[in-house]
């Protein structure tokens, strides 16, 4: 009951928050999703986190994920409708077919080969999978994605993004739905409003460039900076911490 009310608290906190961030930005809070990023924390935790309201879970490693998802489920109570499940995480191509075998969005495509695979793996389960491109938006040597911090004065790296873009479109049993970002960690969370701004930037430009495409989603912000995030238009905020404590 103490980790029950621990989250219930934490959650109802983090979800007023999102709704004081979407009034000064204008919007319906509606607009945002909030993915509890439940990496390295027991099923017990996932579940109470369910039983007070959460709809998405965030995991890194497929190979932390898959048993404990499998344990979540078979533990739900019937009452409860079974969450979205979002690789938010580096995906080496080994574990493509694993990842789409165990989640519903990936928000870590950066490579065209990745890309097909999970093509590959969801047309074997008749499935679509929902993705978004990774893109490293802030040029730190240490975030993965597709480089893209000088895009508008970088030709070669414009028409990188653009190609990958256009290859990724086509293929079968995919759905390219938006973007995402892992911005530097800065004390003062102001900071980070640039990079967010940035990549919304890069989103509109692609919008322009490929209006076939939905771009509905901009995933970023995380527990140290998702109110400036949303203020700069994020539709998918992923934290963790707020939510659920420290990592195990």
């Amino acid at each position: 009951m103490i980790i029950q009310e621990m989250i219930a608290k934490n959650l109802a906190s983090v979800q007023a928050e999102i709704a004081a961030a979407c009034q000064r930005a204008g919007r319906p809070v509606e607009t945002v999703k909030l993915v509890g990023i439940s990496k390295t924390h027991p099923p017990e935790m996932l579940l109470a986190a369910l039983q007070a309201g959460l709809r998405d879970l965030g995991e890194n490693r497929v190979e932390e994920a898959a048993p404990k998802i499998a344990e979540v489920l078979s533990r739900l109570p019937a009452n409860i409708a079974p969450p979205t499940w979002h690789m938010v995480g580096h995906v080496q191509s080994r574990k493509a077919r694993s990842v789409v075998e165990t989640f519903d969005v990936i928000h870590s495509l950066d490579d065209l080969k990745l890309a097909r695979r999970f093509g590959t793996f969801a047309g074997e389960q008749k499935a679509i999978r929902e993705v978004l491109l990774e893109i490293n938006i802030s040029g730190e040597e240490s975030k993965e994605g597709i480089a893209a911090q000088n895009w508008q004065n970088d030709a070669d790296q414009r028409q990188n993004l653009w190609s990958l873009v256009q290859e990724i479109s086509q293929l079968s049993n995919i759905r390219l739905v938006g973007l995402m970002t892992m911005a530097p960690y800065y004390a003062e969370p102001e900071a980070t409003r640039l990079v967010f701004a940035a990549l919304r930037g890069l989103r509109d430009a692609l919008i322009n460039d490929f209006p076939q495409i939905t771009w509905r989603e901009l995933s970023m912000g995380m527990t140290n900076d998702y109110s400036v995030a949303i203020e700069e238009g994020a539709t998918m905020v992923r934290v963790g911490r707020a939510i659920f404590g420290e990592r195990e």
